[in-house]
């Protein structure tokens, strides 16, 4: 038995890159707005409650999806990192005793049948954390997956931090987390800013619950297809090409 899993669906930025005034959730990706794609990978995963974190030109979010069942909203007002933007949660997700998944809302590509796999391994695990990873052959710019000499997962480090060898590690996060609700809550309150951007990183969260004693585990069982977002108009295009491939339908 699956218990009903909560999702966040990280969507507050700009998308200064896709050189648009809209939101970046909102850019469209064969004819809807990119966050739709998600949100049906979301539904059809079964998962019911979806919690949508908007910021830049909330009301253009808010109204878009206004007619999507089970879709509420969390406000970060300031962009403050991933982590932070989790923060903006915390009040939808007391009471909440299941697992939360955790997506970006710039990942049109996720996969239901990733998700539903996720979802029983968290039920077989029981874990504190579980990450969703797969291996890219060309992973610049992405977070690494660091493992001890038994493959446990020890933490993710990004790719600016990393150092030579572990820019040779192909294994990559993908930002798809499923948290136990109660760890995560403690761990978003451990969170601290001191880096070079002042911000709050989700990424800290599995190494304060590893470090806390907790169970945390990654797992490679994403698809290849999973590791297209898209950051530029050049990433919408091979995102675009690679839905067409897969027998996505056009809307426009």
């Amino acid at each position: 038995m699956v218990d009903a899993c909560t999702a966040i669906i990280l969507g507050a930025g700009k998308g200064t890159r896709m050189k648009s005034e809209l939101p970046k959730v909102l850019f469209p990706v064969l004819g809807r707005p990119m966050i739709h794609w998600v949100l049906d990978a979301l539904q059809a995963a079964g998962i019911q409650k979806k919690i949508v974190v908007v910021g830049y030109r909330d009301d253009l979010v808010r109204s878009e999806l206004n007619g999507r069942s089970g879709v509420e909203f969390a406000l970060q007002a300031q962009q403050l990192g991933t982590g932070h933007a989790v923060q903006m949660c915390r009040e939808l997700l007391e009471g909440v005793n299941g697992p939360v998944l955790i997506v970006a809302g710039d990942s049109p590509l996720i996969q239901a049948s990733s998700i539903s796999t996720l979802l029983r391994l968290f039920a077989s695990i029981r874990p504190a954390c579980l990450l969703g990873t797969l291996a890219k052959d060309n992973p610049q710019g992405l977070g690494r997956i660091v493992r001890d000499a038994q493959r446990r997962f020890l933490r993710i480090v990004e790719h600016k931090d990393a150092s030579p060898a572990e820019l040779g590690i192909c294994e990559v996060n993908m930002s798809t987390y499923l948290f136990n609700a109660i760890d995560l809550l403690w761990a978003l309150g451990k969170l601290k800013n001191v880096n070079s951007q002042a911000e709050y990183y989700l990424t800290d969260c599995p190494q304060l619950l590893l470090e806390a004693g907790k169970l945390v585990e990654a797992h490679p069982v994403l698809k290849a297809c999973e590791a297209l977002s898209i950051n530029t108009i050049d990433e919408l295009a091979a995102v675009e090409s690679k839905m067409q491939e897969l027998g996505y339908a056009c809307t426009s």
